[in-house]
């Protein structure tokens, strides 16, 4: 890898207006919809970038996760903001993550010679903000042809900035400004194209040459701060994530896919809040062509308690006592107005709205930012959250007045909100219903509270928690369990199941060998599990408020499978654990969706919530492994 300078190339740039003409016009055009799949996750912790097969940056919100977009190709066109870097002759040979890391490297082979392109956002440490996505291209052998392409756009590729270049010798650097927000590229002269407002470079690389480019985010309102020492960004990047790494158990069956989820939870976590999103994307749809496209680029109470109790099942305590840390501040001294998600710095207002400007990921619209879901009550929140916190107790990790003072309030909140009908697990917007998901969650919510009393010393009033427990398991047993089909239902009104169902093992309301499990797991197979052996939420005929259909959840497949190895289907759970590991990308990553007819993944991605059933999955199977040999 080369130092931090821009005079480490020898390269020629032939970029006169004429040849930048013919190169555009003759280079083979990028589709529009590359597969989500040839997606690569660039991530610092702050924000995350999806940076395509052949070379192009097609996604990267700037400065968090949860900003506006620079480079918003994957919801639009090119003209919405994009940055290409690739050789215009040549074919990708490989394209693989540098051992634990998050650095892309992307070998490309031309009829002259092969170039090595890395791709990386350098982790900076705690005490600096600094946003930056470095890209280098290295001649390996021969000589090649290298085209770079900027397309920079904001707000989501609507506003075209004002441009200004400086000279420096022998690299430059552009300046893009809009509104509130400056970008930053240093590298090698690429001339602006005012008649498609990019920049353009073409170069000739031989043999040990090398170019090199360095975007920057910044406030345009402020002084555009030193820039690091780019000399080492690439060792201590690599360093960081493998440290976090290190101390993973070694497991004997799915450890590299473990390690590599475990990875994606970590760059999905903001170094500074401990906020964890769902998803680094918006938007993405649940099915081709419709409208069930959502922005995930928030923190979910769920999908956050999730993570932190993967995490602290492998000893990651630290980003647990981070999050916890979160959940104060999100929540602070009002637990009676808790909201089901969080803005990264814990934002409580996510409002939603469409850009009607971007055509949609494979024509699916509306495209949205901000999410409506937020308003909504979900009854199974409380109760996740206290089964994340009870496993960080379990862990070692002290309460203190403030931690344990919130979670008391959290029980105050659901007792207050104890008959109130809600949204479920799966943010439906039709009418509010008693889900039994949610039901089991608040019986889950009561059950950590009296066990912190009994088993841990800490006060509150474990009779009163005792008593709404018990409430809440008879009238589960006898609403929630429909005796005439033998089954837990997905409503108390309804005779439906719903994948949610399997996740009350999880909490500890019943055996997943109990016979009603092992029941209600048969109805699941039959009502929910496709031909190709994907399992849905729950089936889709409107009656959730939304238009439309949706492909197989991952999650739900790796929770049908960690029901089948806890239930002594072990072989069944190997086997389907296998069909849907086939599905990840290369490089490991996992949306929120699969189509099984076009082969293809689809929804937010990478998706927290797949990569967790898959940890959670995987730990299933290697416990009851070992325990049956």
């Amino acid at each position: 890898m080369t130092g931090c300078g821009f005079d480490c190339h020898r390269a020629v740039n032939r970029s006169t207006l004429a040849d930048m003409e013919k190169t555009a016009s003759t280079a083979p055009p990028v589709p529009l919809d590359t597969p989500l799949e040839d997606y690569a996750l660039l991530s610092d912790t702050h924000t995350g970038a999806l940076l395509s097969r052949h070379g192009s940056i097609d996604w990267l919100c700037l400065p968090r996760f949860d900003s506006e977009a620079v480079f918003t190709r994957l919801l639009g066109d090119h003209d919405h903001g994009h940055w290409r870097i690739h050789v215009p002759d040549g074919e990708v040979i490989s394209q693989a993550y540098l051992g634990d890391s998050f650095v892309v490297q992307t070998v490309w082979r031309s009829p002259t010679g092969i170039a090595r392109v890395v791709d990386f956002m350098p982790i900076h440490g705690h005490g600096d903000s600094l946003t930056d996505l470095v890209r280098t291209v290295h001649c390996v052998e021969g000589e090649v042809d290298v085209e770079a392409v900027l397309r920079l756009r904001f707000d989501y590729g609507e506003s075209i900035p004002y441009f200004r270049s400086e000279d420096h010798g022998n690299h430059s650097v552009i300046q893009a400004v809009a509104g509130p927000n400056a970008v930053y590229v240093r590298g090698p002269k690429m001339p602006h194209r005012p008649s498609s407002d990019c920049h353009h470079g073409a170069f000739t690389l031989t043999e040990g040459e090398s170019l090199k480019w360095v975007l920057t985010w910044s406030p345009s309102f402020e002084e555009h701060p030193p820039l690091p020492d780019y000399s080492r960004s690439f060792e201590e990047t690599v360093a960081f994530w493998s440290h976090w790494v290190e101390t993973l158990p070694h497991q004997e069956l799915y450890y590299d896919e473990v390690r590599r989820s475990m990875l994606v939870l970590r760059a999905l976590t903001d170094l500074k809040t401990g906020g964890i999103v769902a998803a680094p994307t918006t938007s993405l749809p649940e099915e081709f062509g419709g409208v069930r496209n959502w922005d995930y680029r928030y923190v979910w109470l769920r999908d956050s308690a999730f993570t932190i109790e993967a995490l602290v099942e492998y000893g990651f305590s630290q980003a647990a006592m981070q999050w916890r840390a979160w959940l104060l501040r999100a929540i602070a001294g009002d637990p009676e107005k808790l909201r089901i998600m969080y803005g990264l710095g814990g934002e409580r207002h996510l409002p939603e709205r469409e850009l009607p400007h971007l055509r949609g990921y494979e024509n699916s619209v509306p495209v949205r930012v901000g999410n409506g879901a937020a308003e909504q009550y979900q009854a199974d929140v409380v109760g996740e959250v206290m089964v994340a916190l009870e496993t960080i107790r379990r862990a070692g990790c002290l309460e203190d007045e403030f931690s344990w003072g919130m979670q008391k309030a959290m029980l105050e909140f659901q007792e207050l909100n104890y008959h109130r009908k809600d949204q479920g697990i799966w943010e439906m917007r039709s009418e509010p219903k008693y889900f039994t998901h949610g039901r089991v969650a608040m019986w889950a919510a009561f059950d950590r509270g009296v066990k912190a009393v009994e088993e841990y010393g800490l006060d509150g009033p474990a009779d009163r928690w005792r008593e709404l427990r018990s409430r809440l398991y008879e009238e589960i047993m006898e609403h929630g369990y429909n005796e005439e089909i033998q089954s837990f239902t997905q409503c108390y009104d309804n005779t439906r199941v719903d994948a949610s169902l399997l996740h009350i093992v999880q909490m500890g309301f019943i055996s997943p060998t109990d016979p009603k499990m092992l029941n209600t797991v048969a109805r699941i197979e039959e009502e929910l599990l496709d031909e190709h052996g994907f399992l849905h939420r729950y089936i889709t005929d409107g009656s959730d408020g939304l238009e439309g259909d949706e492909y197989p959840f991952l999650i739900c497949s790796f929770w049908l499978i960690e029901q089948y190895a806890l239930s002594g289907r072990l072989e069944d759970a190997k086997e389907m654990m296998e069909r849907v590991l086939s599905v990840q990308s290369p490089l490991g990553l996992l949306s929120e969706e699969y189509s099984p007819t076009h082969g293809r993944q689809a929804g937010n991605f990478p998706q927290a919530f797949s990569h967790i059933g898959l940890i959670r999955a995987a730990r299933a199977i290697n416990f009851e492994t070992a325990r049956t040999r």
